[in-house]
């Protein structure tokens, strides 16, 4: 089965993370990791210390990004900082975004509003001074930005990050889910002065995306400062998986290689645009992320599903509010997309 439908890795590892599975001593996980006794979570938030310039005592580590969200949400939806006794449950959410994150505050009794995103041309975009005006006119205790969005694919830029800290509650704790970053850019430089100015921002990535180990379950992130209650709750008193530390620092100094699959998705992005974009009934948005939303004509939509499911294919059929006549579908091998464009235009001559 070829699985397009949930943004996940169709490609090989790299070679370094091969090699660090063929060489783990199962010894090894007989023993816990020591590095806690210097003060430090684990190997991997030292060297994410390093690659990204944040402290390492500000850098998070999760059971993937998954659990970053869920935390963070859980706790800062139930937690008061400031010794008040006032509860603030609200938090704000992106329309066209991933159902997780309302299920999550639902799970510890949050309230979420949804702010819109604007269609325009052949993307979607965050109006950012209508984010500011959203989150200051509610005063939520989190607001959340996905960058990219999934399912819409755009992003936000630093300085439009940088804007909208500046111009919100500073007691609103602001969680950027950056989970498909790095697929177009390799810019990560905003990130650490981003976290020293705000104290009040957590950004959330993961090697499940752009390093291609979902089945890993290796979430990473930053804080803002003076949350150390916050990292008590999240942080593992015993280390993390000694396993799933060799294969993500392998993951982490294999950037050639992942960056050489990121020019395959760009190809099949511009694939997807010169084959499809210029179609009646077609629009092809702009993609960021590993995956690229496609406006189709919902006549061919049962003939489409029969064809890919008869060549073993699975794509996502948006059923979102708004996004009925879309297609989500991940971008994989360059077979696997010209597959699926060619079974789309198969569908139209039917």
């Amino acid at each position: 089965m070829n699985y397009l439908d949930r943004n996940e890795f169709n490609f090989e590892p790299s070679q370094q993370v091969v090699d660090a599975i063929r060489h783990f001593d199962p010894k090894d996980l007989c023993f816990y990791t020591r590095i806690y006794d210097q003060g430090k979570k684990s190997v991997i938030s030292v060297r994410l210390s390093e690659i990204y310039g944040v402290p390492e005592q500000q850098v998070l580590l999760t059971y993937g990004g998954e659990d970053m969200l869920k935390n963070a949400i859980h706790y800062f939806l139930t937690t008061c900082d400031d010794g008040s006794q006032t509860l603030n449950k609200k938090i704000l959410i992106p329309e066209f975004s991933w159902w997780y994150y309302n299920r999550v505050a639902n799970e510890c009794g949050g309230t979420f509003e949804m702010y819109p995103l604007h269609e325009q041309d052949d993307t979607f975009a965050y109006d950012v001074e209508e984010v500011i005006a959203y989150t200051n006119r509610i005063h939520p205790r989190m607001l959340l930005l996905a960058s990219p969005n999934n399912p819409t694919g755009n992003g936000l830029t630093p300085a439009e990050i940088s804007h909208i800290m500046e111009h919100i509650p500073a007691d609103t704790i602001v969680l950027i889910d950056e989970a498909y970053a790095s697929f177009v850019s390799t810019d990560t430089a905003y990130i650490a002065p981003l976290i020293e100015k705000h104290d009040n921002l957590i950004i959330s990535r993961t090697l499940s995306k752009f390093y291609g180990l979902p089945g890993l379950r290796v979430g990473f992130g930053f804080i803002g400062k003076g949350h150390d209650q916050f990292m008590s709750y999240v942080n593992k008193y015993l280390g993390y998986n000694r396993f799933s530390e060799a294969v993500a620092l392998a993951a982490l100094d294999s950037d050639d290689h992942y960056r050489r699959v990121a020019d395959d998705m760009e190809w099949g992005r511009q694939l997807y645009r010169n084959r499809l974009g210029h179609l009646e009934g077609f629009k092809v948005y702009k993609s960021v992320a590993n995956f690229i939303l496609i406006r189709y004509p919902l006549a061919i939509k049962e003939r489409l599903q029969q064809a890919l499911q008869a060549q073993d294919y699975k794509i996502k059929f948006m059923a979102d509010k708004g996004l009925e006549s879309c297609l989500r579908i991940t971008l994989g091998r360059k077979e696997q997309t010209q597959t699926v464009v060619d079974t789309i235009l198969s569908c139209l001559e039917g």
